[in-house]
């Protein structure tokens, strides 16, 4: 459990302390979206962060509440609202309750991906699908940054919903914001060339208060900013087991309905954008994490959360790099991460408070320089056009859509691009031998995509009576090749002609006299083929080496 736990205690403690207060933005922004108040994503970004990091499969990763699922929510809290004002007893606030029911239920479907070890398939996630992810998830970050620039106002709909809209700040405001910016960011760069003792973010964050404190500048600051959202701002209370929130919440089939499909939508949402950031951070680190164990690690956070009644999340990209970029390797950065968020919750509200939102702003502008793949502008020409449109769109979706829509639909189009690739490396080799035989080398992968081509080597009508196929260099890869086998063996018999099968694989093998027992006449067990036995099953050599005829 504690392996890893920590290397470097300073630099792990200092990150942490970071990345929390750059955490808080983000949750109270996440609180905003799905309209819950804001100590009640805090309390879950607490509880996840800190489990996560605990039993997580990769030390370094933040978690908390992250907005990927705050978007899915926010439709199953106006509904669960609208729901409750139904019932014989109306009930206020039920979007509430089905939302603690949807995170718990979004941790199960999470740990059973774990337990069934889903988490491998992260591999498949090819790298041009990777660098999109990164470019686009930069500029995502990077616009909601932008955003800071504007007061949050608030305006009730016809349907009675609360909705937000930025008003854009302008003049000395704006100028002063620009300028402490500014100067967060100049610290983060400078200093580390001056010393690596002290933590260059956490420091400019320090810098950046004081001088906003000392000169009484008015502006925007996180308690403001809590203040825009609706909120009574960051003070809260240590987050406990509240049974009176399960009291109006309907055990019953209609319940399950209604949550399991955003259950299981933010689940997927959740663990994708959480196994891409652990891939990231096994770069960035050149160590790996196992995806399994951080499925299972994410469905726990989720499923207590709910249960101290607070909001669902998943690891946090940018929270994750900034922890990483301030030298926080072990799982104690993001248990400090958590411990110190809850200690600004309990005892230092004030204080957080009075962060300038621009302190905070410059080190997720730093973070934005520094997770964008910049590389990606000097090798888009040098790599293939298909892998070069593959990044384009994924990071075109990440930035219109969703991050989870641009992973699928990057491992798609790079699964398309592959299959067509590998259809068209289908050959065969035509010889005949003494006998009269005419023998067919089969060259390349044969599976669903490959099919026709394959199909298309063979003259049935025209070939001799005797015909041979060899699948030496050839691996046969899925139902479809098997039924094309099955297929061509069914046409030469048909035509009265003599055909043999050789150098199957023996998973094939077992299949085609599964299928069929007349196939045990049609396939060559016995060859004397080294070639064959290098790749299938060595034990099968029955003399050295020296004496084959190779």
């Amino acid at each position: 459990m504690f392996k890893n736990f920590t290397q470097n205690p300073k630099n792990d403690i200092f990150a942490g302390i970071t990345v929390s207060l750059a955490m808080i933005p983000e949750v109270v922004a996440f609180a905003f979206v799905a309209q819950i108040d804001p100590l009640v994503a805090l309390s879950g970004a607490f509880i996840i962060g800190l489990i996560t990091a605990i039993f997580g499969g990769r030390p370094g990763l933040i978690s908390g509440a992250a907005g990927a699922v705050a978007v899915i929510f926010v439709h199953l809290i106006s509904e669960g609202h609208a729901k409750g004002m139904l019932f014989d007893t109306p009930v206020e606030n039920m979007g509430y309750f089905y939302l603690l029911a949807a995170v718990i239920l979004m941790g199960i479907i999470q740990i059973a991906a774990g337990v069934f070890k889903l988490g491998r398939f992260v591999r498949l996630i090819p790298h041009p699908v990777m660098m999109g992810f990164v470019n686009g998830l930069a500029i995502v970050i990077f616009l909601a940054q932008v955003r800071m620039f504007s007061h949050k106002q608030l305006e009730i709909g016809a349907d009675g919903l609360k909705k937000y809209i930025d008003i854009p700040m302008q003049g000395v405001e704006l100028y002063t914001m620009l300028g402490l910016v500014g100067l967060t960011m100049a610290i983060i760069w400078l200093l580390p060339k001056v010393t690596s003792k002290i933590p260059a973010a956490l420091t400019a964050i320090l810098v950046t208060t004081g001088i906003v404190v000392f000169f009484n500048l008015d502006v925007s600051t996180v308690g403001s900013y809590i203040v825009e959202g609706g909120g009574e701002g960051l003070k809260g209370e240590f987050p406990t087991p509240n049974l009176e929130l399960w009291q109006h919440l309907p055990y019953n089939l209609d319940t399950l309905k209604f949550i399991l499909p955003y259950a299981f939508l933010a689940a997927s949402v959740g663990l994708i954008e959480s196994l891409m950031t652990m891939n990231l951070v096994d770069e960035l680190t050149e160590t790996r994490g196992n995806g399994n164990r951080e499925c299972v690690a994410q469905g726990a956070g989720n499923i207590v959360s709910g249960l101290f009644g607070g909001t669902g999340g998943c690891g946090m990209i940018g929270q994750t790099v900034i922890n990483i970029n301030a030298g926080g390797r072990g799982r104690l950065s993001g248990i400090m991460m958590a411990l110190t968020l809850l200690t600004f919750i309990l005892f230092t509200a004030q204080y957080i408070e009075q962060v300038p939102i621009a302190a905070l702003v410059g080190v997720m502008f730093m973070m934005v320089i520094e997770t964008f793949a910049w590389s990606s502008f000097r090798i888009i020409r040098k790599i293939p056009v298909a892998d070069a449109a593959v990044l384009i769109i994924v990071s075109a979706v990440t930035v219109i859509f969703d991050l989870a829509i641009a992973v699928f639909i990057g491992v798609i189009l790079s699964a398309l691009v592959f299959a067509w690739k590998n259809a068209t490396m289908i050959r065969a080799r035509k010889r005949m031998q003494p006998d009269g035989t005419k023998t067919y080398e089969i060259w390349g992968p044969l599976f669903f995509g490959s099919i026709q081509n394959f199909n298309e080597k063979f003259d049935v009508k025209n070939d001799p009576e005797k015909v041979e196929i060899d699948f030496v260099e050839s691996r046969v890869s899925d139902h479809s090749a098997l039924e094309a086998i099955t297929n061509l063996v069914n046409k030469y018999e048909a035509e009265g002609k003599s055909i043999k099968l050789k150098h199957l694989s023996e998973d094939c093998k077992t299949l085609l006299y599964k299928a069929n027992p007349k196939f045990k006449d049609v396939v060559i067990e016995d060859i004397d083929d080294p070639r064959y036995y290098l790749a299938a099953d060595p034990e099968k050599f029955t003399k050295p080496l020296s004496e084959y005829n190779l």
